[in-house]
């Protein structure tokens, strides 16, 4: 990103109050660079007497910049030879100079300079300066009592003991179950729950692994066993590897389907703000019944639930648990699925500006990235635009 368009950002956000102290900073350093006098001086100066003709033709308006340049010149060469217990006083003053410069510059300039831009952008992702960290490693449990343990801040070892089963953080962070003794209480219930922001996985006390993706759930027993099945409730999305027990069937319920399996891999993603429930099986094989419709599912296959119908096509299932493996990968997707991902994993709201943008994407980068790595893939295209203000992107064409 060019100088001139970094400062701009960081003009506009000081006049919005949405500067973060960083960002403050970052942009008083600026200004104390003296190989960075010409950029400030196109900026405040060129950028209004040459991008239009009617300001350029403007003597007051270039007359009043003129000053305001060279006053802030003046103030930037003093700064930088000034003593150290002078320049917080100079500081104060050339910062309230780049305030004035700035509310000319978005008066006179207004809707030319954020607007009217080429209709293809160059890859410049306007985030950059102002970035938010990926999601990482938490969960919050929730015991058959109503005590919550916070799983991102619990020690490692034993948690807790309910009705005979001794629970666990592992070395590794894993949240582990075990059978200590006979069950006292077999529909002691626990629920696993992750924020926007957050993964975690748990091992059941079957062996079964079960790994949650962002703002998910995981309700069962901690017995697992409810009339001679292992059942789960899971809401939101989350990935299997079931224990092989042929005499309990494993059945995971959510809002909208159930699916029964004996021992296999599978992925299903059920967000309640997606119209389309998916199930991908990678090994083993599934049931899926809802609204009194069943399918088979083989290997290699993804069942796509809607308005109660079931279909099954082959896919890449290496598409599907990409995220398990902590990769955004993304192979012709649209604009409102791939802001959902973002919103859930970086915690963000997202709002649209206008039409949105028919183009569909690809890419694939680490979902440990911060956020503008991950918007590149869409920004590159020219086909969107994003402004981040606090924990909200707009989205624009």
């Amino acid at each position: 990103m060019k100088p001139s368009e970094q400062l701009h950002i960081l003009f506009k956000k000081h006049l919005d109050n949405t500067c973060s102290p960083e960002e403050t900073q970052h942009l008083m350093n600026y200004f104390q660079l003296d190989e960075d006098q010409e950029v400030l001086k196109e900026l405040i100066i060129g950028a209004l007497a040459i991008q239009d003709e009617h300001y350029e033709n403007d003597l007051a308006i270039a007359g009043v910049l003129e000053k305001v340049d060279q006053d802030l010149f003046v103030q930037i060469q003093e700064s930088a030879h000034a003593v150290p217990e002078g320049k917080s006083k100079i500081l104060k003053l050339w910062i309230k100079i780049v305030a004035v410069a700035a509310v000319l510059a978005v008066v006179y300039l207004g809707v030319y300079f954020f607007n009217n831009q080429p209709e293809k952008v160059a890859s410049v992702p306007k985030v950059t300066l102002y970035d938010i960290k990926s999601g990482g490693y938490g969960a919050t449990l929730t015991l058959a009592n109503g005590r919550k343990v916070s799983l991102a801040n619990a020690s490692k070892g034993e948690i807790g003991r309910e009705s005979g089963i001794i629970i666990t953080k592992s070395d590794d962070g894993e949240l582990v179950y075990q059978v200590s003794e006979n069950i006292s209480d077999p529909n002691a219930t626990n629920t696993l729950s992750t924020a926007r922001g957050e993964t975690y996985q748990v091992r059941l006390p079957d062996g079964s692994l079960v790994y949650l993706n962002a703002a998910s759930s995981l309700t069962y027993t901690t017995s697992l066993i409810q009339n001679g099945k292992r059942i789960v409730t899971l809401s939101g999305e989350g990935y299997f590897e079931v224990a092989k027990d042929k005499q309990h069937p494993f059945i995971v319920k959510t809002g909208r389907q159930e699916v029964e399996v004996l021992g296999t891999h599978f992925n299903i993603s059920s967000y309640a703000d997606d119209e389309v429930e998916k199930t991908t099986l990678l090994e083993g094989s599934v049931k899926l019944s809802a609204s009194g419709n069943y399918k088979l599912l083989r290997p290699g296959q993804q069942a796509k639930l809607s308005a109660g119908k079931i279909t099954i096509s082959e896919t890449d299932t290496d598409l599907a648990v990409a995220w398990k493996n902590n990769e955004f990968v993304i192979e012709s997707e649209n604009i409102e699925t791939i802001m959902k991902m973002i919103s859930r994993w970086y915690n963000l709201e997202v709002v649209y500006l206008g039409e949105k943008t028919t183009q569909r994407f690809s890419g694939q980068v680490s979902r440990f990235d911060k956020l503008s790595k991950v918007l590149e893939i869409v920004e590159s295209t020219g086909e969107a635009r994003f402004d981040l203000k606090g924990r909200t992107v707009y989205v624009s064409k």
